[in-house]
């Protein structure tokens, strides 16, 4: 097995990190772009937030396939051509002649993009041992932030200068660029062993999973954490690009900044972890999300912002405790349980828009803060059970 900080930990830590920094580069390029979508196909709130919305629900089934096959058929290979074609959609997405046209692209997007968060910590279960993994995965859901904030960014200047089409070729040209540099680095595996790619035993490994309370209150936290976080962030859009902020696109694009907030929080949680229990952490991130959560509620532009940053450190820092614990729990067929939590986080992004839609139209703002701790309260309360049931099964005698 992989020990942390040797050569090989790195290459292979670096290799997964740059291929999560280029999935979520691409998901959320169209983020800062909604209300430019909005207007440049004449369609509402609800129809714009779905060109996030429809790839995150084809991502999450996709999931559903790209698990139990990695764990057939092995995981380097599906990471480095859905990479591959997920890029070359981003390149396609701008000759979109109408509004269906762009969201079926974006379902096609979805579905390739589901390749390597499917199998990435999977493979990270068969190759490091348990310290190098918890360190790895915090380092690589610190990737997830900065692809995020990268996207945004990136979809937002050029958005301001060449208008939405031009956002997407330039994502898909850096996706490429980093797809030659993840084919080199990534080492070959060499501690995985295939399960038959029988259809009954991928579903057995599934009912498995799911029948496992350890596991499914993790797909549950994942889930309805990132049902609120993400589609926070689609609202904030809305919110900012009217008055009294009047926000541009490419101001849109920079309020993702503050995902570095959770780019910190992922990176810090590994050490955390080797103090606190990983259910504890999970609590911790869900109640500094809530914090921040509140401190957006004031009208003050940086202060929102700061609440942002908050809501990111938490999200990310649970994120990042959930994930790993996925790994640790999952005895046999790793793929599959990882697959299955992101199933349920990428469900959960898809689902939250027509959650906090009706709370958005009826109070703003502060009824997308209540909406969001209505279930951050339940996620927390899944922590804490967790929490109880792991100091149960790990008590003397």
């Amino acid at each position: 097995m992989i020990e942390a900080h040797t050569r090989e930990w790195w290459r292979a830590t670096l290799a997964l990190c740059l291929g999560s920094f280029t999935v979520f580069v691409n998901l959320y390029a169209a983020q800062p772009l909604l209300p430019d979508l909005r207007q440049a196909f004449d369609v509402s709130t609800l129809a714009s937030a779905m060109v996030m919305g429809v790839a995150t629900l084809t991502l999450a089934i996709s999931l559903l396939i790209y698990g139990p096959l990695s764990d057939a058929i092995g995981r380097g290979a599906i990471m480095r051509i859905t990479l591959l074609l997920a890029a070359l959609c981003s390149l396609l997405l701008p000759l979109a002649p109408d509004f269906a046209s762009l969201l079926m692209l974006r379902a096609v997007q979805g579905l390739v993009l589901g390749g390597l968060p499917a199998v990435a910590i999977a493979w990270m279960g068969d190759e490091f041992d348990r310290r190098a993994m918890m360190l790895a995965v915090g380092l690589y859901i610190s990737a997830n932030s900065l692809g995020g904030i990268g996207g945004r960014v990136l979809g937002g200047f050029a958005g301001e200068y060449g208008g939405w089409q031009a956002s997407f070729v330039t994502v898909g040209l850096v996706s490429l660029v980093c797809l030659m540099i993840f084919w080199r680095l990534l080492p070959p595996a060499r501690n995985f062993k295939p399960i038959s790619p029988r259809l009954d035993v991928a579903l057995g490994g599934m009912a498995s999973h799911l029948r496992n309370p350890l596991l499914l209150g993790a797909y549950l936290i994942g889930g309805l954490n990132f049902f609120i976080f993400i589609n926070q962030y689609s609202y904030i859009t809305f919110r900012l690009s009217d008055a009294p902020y009047s926000l541009t696109t490419q101001w849109l694009g920079m309020i993702f900044v503050t995902y570095l907030g959770g780019t910190l929080g992922s990176a810090l949680s590994g050490r955390v972890a080797q103090r606190l229990a990983q259910p504890a952490c999970m609590l911790l991130g869900i109640a500094i999300f809530m914090l921040g959560s509140l401190v957006t509620l004031s009208p003050a532009l940086p202060l929102i912002l700061l609440g942002l940053t908050v809501n990111a450190f938490g999200f990310f820092f649970c994120h990042s405790m959930t994930s790993s614990w996925v790994g640790r729990q999952a005895r046999t067929a790793r793929g599959t349980a990882s697959a299955l939590y992101l199933v349920f986080y990428y469900l959960g992004a898809s689902l939250g828009g027509l959650y906090l839609e009706p709370f958005w139209k009826g109070a703003g703002w502060p009824g997308v803060v209540l909406a969001s701790w209505l279930v951050l309260g339940l996620t927390s309360a899944t922590a804490a059970w967790l929490w109880r049931r792991e100091r149960h099964l790990t008590a003397p005698g």
